[in-house]
């Protein structure tokens, strides 16, 4: 039986969960109709869903259509909740866009088929509310091949028509229906797979026309993907049922999921874990069936994992990209008199479990619990939500844009974490990168220089931090950051050296840097009457926006351009008052880009890096047994290794012009240590314990009398420094321990696994 996962996706108002009821009615898995005016739909049951009418979380509903079980997966359309829409994308096989006949392509419209692409979607699009007279197949369709794309194809004509058009996407396709004058089902469907073509249907979702043979191609045009024999999952959505029960959502990639196994991984905190299976749930709507086993391509909801969350994956499941979609809007958590401020942020941080994107922060430096927002209606539904979990009635300061930082040229930033008995160093190459890359992490560090395990150490601890700028203290982002080199003690180092030297790094970096503040901006467009088109342009340019000449549509203008998120905030009700009630406004969030207005924002905010000791860019070094701090301005002067880009570092910035291949020039910073005195005294008695007593230090270190002089050579060059293992009887190991041997009871695959990650971790310590 062909096992499929569709999600459908649509700009809001456009009918998306009206179809998916009528999807189900005339599959025949519903009996009765429900309508979300009358506030009756199958996947629209929370009470906040109904009393608004619109979609907020994503739901399921399981439906079958011959020898095909369809999984649907309906998602929020309105913009507020597109990061729920966007977590769905990546267990989804196939997509329906609902575009609404009388409104055409809208702006969020575009934004969506920029996410489908980015992950690669085959999409179906389902013209809706084609019961209104003024729409038309002819003018729609042109919409859709000029904003969204060419290969939009009309499937409710007549077969030949039909070939002809899917024929002119694909060259090989072409010639097979120049031959024969007809294509067959396979090479339908192997061209709307590869996203050659999109086929687009019509009717009304409301009126059930089209339905049927719309349910008909879904079910034909489709082909399940190749599923993996290795088991592998992938995590879309965490949330709790009626009860309070914990349910991880996930769709099954590869292999076989059975209750009672036992799933490990890793949580946010970079802590190991291993779970067992409780229990698997199939849903449909608010119902459920309780299942033993979950294959490849079902989507189901998993009983006993505490410790998942959304884009976490396992096994063979590809690791999901970052979100497209952040939230702009940031507001302070305003509580009632005598509630607890630390009670509150543990029970507010279970819905950030439910959507990661609302980054529930706790900022110390104004004592307050702040939440991050893509608008108004969110906030609506927040407080709705917190007042029905928690019973807690919290109010919301003004909501302020969320800023954002870059830096506009390359630096090297430099971490020195060095109290007694702790070492660590690192040195950072900071880099911008393209606007919305966000930011990413390579190395560039020999193994010979410093081990594999420190290095992973390093790029985690840069992955896991907030790191912040240092002109407002916003978040860093859009900037390629790789790790070039570093130190670490045989003895002394332990994993939370490194997290500091890290830290420091990045920030010594930042400070001498040239930052530039960036801001949210919308792509916005604008359908106005002709008579108000000159008040508009006018307006634009006020906003600090910029856009496209006018085009004409029929007695309505159009303007198409983009401007900062804080300007347009108010505008719509403009719009609304000056057009009498005739213009609409579309906002779509185009990225962060630089800030119109950056020193009266900086001013505002009043941010002084150098007060921020949470994120502080001095480093710590040692001597005479005790350690001292050095700010960062000075850290060069004090580095222990030597850069490994060419000319010499600087107290301000070290610029990158020329840079050699960052592979080759690590070579220089070979043996380039200078260890301090408590360091050679370690490294001399370790010597001498192998090799017998010495009259001389180290590398012209210190003996221990505290007199420099010179080592035996001739020693030193007859050492034959072999390398180290350590052998393990895994099987023996298994039986002999007894937390693995009970787990090995159940299943010998998983006790192997936990004793190959137990000797990971041992490994990545001791190197």
């Amino acid at each position: 039986m062909k096992q499929i996962v569709v999600g459908i996706l649509a700009h809001v108002d456009s009918g998306k969960t009206t179809l998916s009821e009528a999807l189900l009615y005339r599959a025949g898995n519903i009996k009765k109709f429900g309508r979300v005016d009358h506030g009756d739909t199958l996947l629209d049951s929370n009470a906040i869903e109904r009393d608004r009418g619109i979609t907020i979380f994503a739901k399921q509903a399981v439906l079958t259509i011959g020898d095909s079980t369809i999984t649907l997966l309906d998602t929020p359309g309105h913009i507020d909740f597109s990061p729920e829409m966007e977590r769905t994308l990546q267990v989804l096989d196939y997509a329906i866009l609902v575009i609404s006949g009388t409104s055409g392509v809208q702006s969020h419209t575009e934004t969506l088929w920029k996410l489908l692409t980015r992950h690669q979607i085959p999409t179906f699009i389902f013209v809706n509310k084609m019961d209104v007279e003024s729409t038309s197949v002819d003018s729609i369709m042109v919409d859709l091949k000029k904003r969204l794309d060419d290969g939009s194809v009309d499937f409710t004509t007549d077969n030949q028509t039909m070939f002809e058009n899917v024929a002119l996407k694909d060259e090989k396709l072409l010639e097979h229906y120049l031959m024969t004058e007809k294509l067959e089902l396979e090479h339908l469907q192997q061209a709307i797979a590869s996203r050659s073509v999109y086929p687009c249907f019509f009717g009304s979702a409301l009126k059930l026309e089209g339905i049927r043979n719309f349910l008909q191609a879904i079910e034909g045009y489709t082909i399940q993907p190749e599923g993996d024999a290795i088991f592998g999952a992938q995590v879309f959505k965490i949330s709790r049922d009626e009860r309070g029960t914990r349910l991880t959502h996930l769709k099954i990639t590869g292999g076989v999921l059975k209750v009672k196994d036992i799933l490990s991984g890793v949580d946010k905190e970079n802590v190991s874990w291993d779970e067992k299976i409780n229990q698997i749930r199939v849903y449909s709507g608010t119902k459920f069936t309780g299942v033993e086993q979950a294959v490849c391509g079902v989507v189901c909801c998993v009983v006993g994992l505490s410790s998942t969350y959304a884009g976490m994956s396992f096994g063979a499941a590809p690791t999901p990209t970052a979100p497209m979609l952040e939230p702009v809007l940031t507001y302070g958590v305003i509580l009632p008199p005598k509630m607890d401020a630390h009670i509150t942020f543990a029970k507010l941080k279970l819905l950030e479990e439910e959507d990661p994107q609302l980054h529930i922060i706790w900022n110390e430096q104004v004592k307050e619990i702040q939440v991050q927002l893509m608008g108004e209606v969110q906030l609506d539904v927040l407080k709705s939500m917190i007042a029905q979990r928690f019973d807690m009635d919290i109010q919301f300061g003004k909501g302020n844009i969320l800023y954002k930082e870059t830096i506009e040229s390359p630096v090297i930033g430099v971490g020195h974490f060095e109290p007694l008995r702790h070492y660590a160093e690192v040195h950072l190459l900071l880099e911008p990168d393209q606007r919305g890359r966000g930011l990413s992490f390579f190395t560039a560090c020999s193994e010979d220089i410093l081990d594999k395990n420190w290095q992973r150490l390093a790029l985690t601890h840069l992955e896991e931090k907030t790191h912040v700028g240092m002109l407002t203290g916003s978040p860093i982002t859009d900037m390629k950051i790789t790790l070039l080199t570093g130190k670490a003690h045989l003895k002394h180092t332990e994993s939370g050296d490194f997290r500091q030297a890290t830290y420091r790094s990045v920030r010594q970096g930042l400070h001498c840097a040239k930052s530039i503040l960036l801001e949210p901006w919308y792509q916005f467009t604008l359908t106005i009457p002709r008579e108000n088109v000159g008040r508009a342009m006018a307006d634009i340019q006020r906003l600090n926006g910029t856009f496209d000449p006018p085009e004409l549509c029929e007695d309505m203008n159009v303007i198409v351009g983009t401007a900062p998120v804080v300007t347009m905030a108010d505008y719509q009700l403009e719009v609304h008052s000056y057009t009498h009630g005739r213009g609409r406004l579309s906002c779509t969030l185009k990225g962060y880009y630089p800030c119109h207005n950056q020193t009266k924002i900086i001013e505002e905010i009043g941010y002084d890096s150098e007060s921020d000791l949470a994120n502080t860019g001095d480093s710590v070094f040692c001597t005479h047994g005790a350690g001292f701090t050095v700010k960062w301005d000075k850290v060069h002067a004090y580095q222990h290794l030597e850069s490994v880009i060419k000319g010499e570092p600087t107290t301000t910035a070290t610029t990158m012009e020329g840079t050699q291949d960052l592979q080759t020039t690590n070579a220089t910073t070979r043996g380039a240590y200078r260890g301090t005195l408590e360091e050679d005294k370690e490294l001399l008695k370790i010597f001498e314990r192998t090799y017998g007593k010495t009259s001389g230090g180290l590398h012209g270190g210190f003996a221990p009398s505290g007199k420099q002089s010179t080592p035996n050579r001739h020693i030193l060059e007859n050492i034959d420094v072999q390398p180290e293992y350590l052998l393990v009887d895994g099987y023996n190991i298994i039986f002999a321990w007894k937390e693995l041997s009970e787990i090995a009871k159940e299943s010998l695959d998983t006790a192997r696994h936990k004793l190959i990650n137990m000797l990971c971790n041992y490994q990545g310590v001791r190197g």
